[in-house]
Formats: C-alpha cells, structure tokens, sequence
C-alpha cells in the first residue's frame, strides 16, 4: 500500500501518520530525511544531491524520485508506504506514478487533513514550553496551574518557537495551501483523494484515516 498524507501545518499529519506506522507497519520517507541519509551514506545519489545542494540549487525531481524507488525497494518487506512531503507539484505526482507503475505499484490512498486556518493560528501560536524540562503548554488550552511556573520543575523558565508567531503561521499555511492546490484536482480525478476533518478528536482523525484504508 502507497500512501500519501497531506495536512497543513498543525493538522496533526505528524501525529497520525505514527499512529499508522505502528497500526499497520508501514514506512514513513520523508524526502528530507532520504536527502540526509543518502548524503551521510556517500551514495553516488547521495554525492550528486550534496553537489547540487551545496551550490544552491534544489534537488531536481528526478533525483528524488531514484531516492523513494530506492528506498521502496529497500522496504518490501514493509506493509506499505506513507510518504512525507512529496509530491508537491503535479509534474512531480505523475512521476511518481510513472516510477510506481515500473514497479507494479499505485497511490492507494491520498488522504487530506482540512482544517480551519484561524483555529489553527490559535492552537500553534499560544503554544509555548518549560526551557528546563520540556514540559509543553497552551496559553488557552493547557497553562500552568500556577501562572508562569512549570507544572512539572518548578522552573519559571519558558520558550515559544519563533516560526509560531501568528504572522509566520498564516505564511506558512499559504504556502501549503498553493502547494496542495497544484495536485489536490490531479488525484480527485484519479478517483484516490479522501478529505477528513483534521478539527476533530485525534482519535475520531485516526478512526476515519482507518475507515479510508481498511475500504480499500
């Protein structure tokens, strides 16, 4: 089984797709994670992405698409695929296919996490964390007990993540929204893409996430 997950950020994809890593043995590849793998591995794939990411330039999608059939071939013993962060255009959703046909294999599943921006923007930047211990919390949703002391050190210590500003937040969901944009029509008539309300209980997510795959 092929899968592809797509979520804006903050959808919860990251949390889903582990759930389905352990639930059916799947494999996640994430392209930056196969970039940085091939690169540390002195692979010739790998030495020609260094060489191209060291001049600047991104990684061309032929390049990528050798490192998932790699990869892929690596895994058969897995029950399937989830793949993070790719495709991103349709050029590169129809390559993909061409690769997958070569080895008998399709997109099974292309599953949408939708979401509400403005609720989004709220859950990601009231979040912030205790510096000493790690302890994460929300400003509306999860604060300390104790104003501006950690629940679990007692330390008064705090750190919010600079890309969780409302203004780096609603950036970000625009440049996902352009991308998705782009392949979203290109599985929709491939008769593969499945919307599910990413607002829901992280359980009910998962439930229907599950209800798409086991009606396969």
């Amino acid at each position: 089984m092929i899968l592809i997950l797509l979520g804006a950020p903050g959808a919860g994809k990251g949390t889903q797709a582990e759930r389905l890593v352990t639930e059916y043995g799947l494999v996640q590849l994430s392209t930056g994670e196969m970039l940085r793998s091939e690169v540390k591995s002195g692979s010739e794939l790998g030495q020609k992405a260094k060489e191209i990411m060291e001049s600047g330039q991104l990684v061309p999608d032929d390049l990528i698409i050798k490192m998932i059939s790699v990869r892929i071939s690596q895994e058969s013993d897995a029950e399937g695929i989830i793949l993070d962060g790719f495709p991103r255009t349709t050029e590169q959703a129809k390559a993909l296919d061409i690769m997958l046909k070569e080895k008998d294999l399709r997109i099974n599943h292309v599953i949408q996490l939708e979401v509400n921006e403005e609720e989004i923007v709220e859950r990601l930047s009231g979040r912030f964390s205790c510096t000493d211990c790690g302890m994460g919390y929300h400003e509306k949703f999860s604060a300390p007990a104790n104003k501006g002391i950690c629940d679990k050190c007692k330390s008064t210590n705090f750190t919010r993540r600079s890309d969780d500003s409302p203004k780096t937040l609603r950036n970000r969901l625009s440049a996902y929204k352009e991308q998705t944009a782009l392949i979203l029509p290109y599985y929709s008539t491939k008769g593969c893409l499945k919307s599910i309300d990413g607002m829901a209980e992280m359980d009910i997510v998962f439930d229907e996430i599950k209800k798409v795959i086991d009606g396969d």
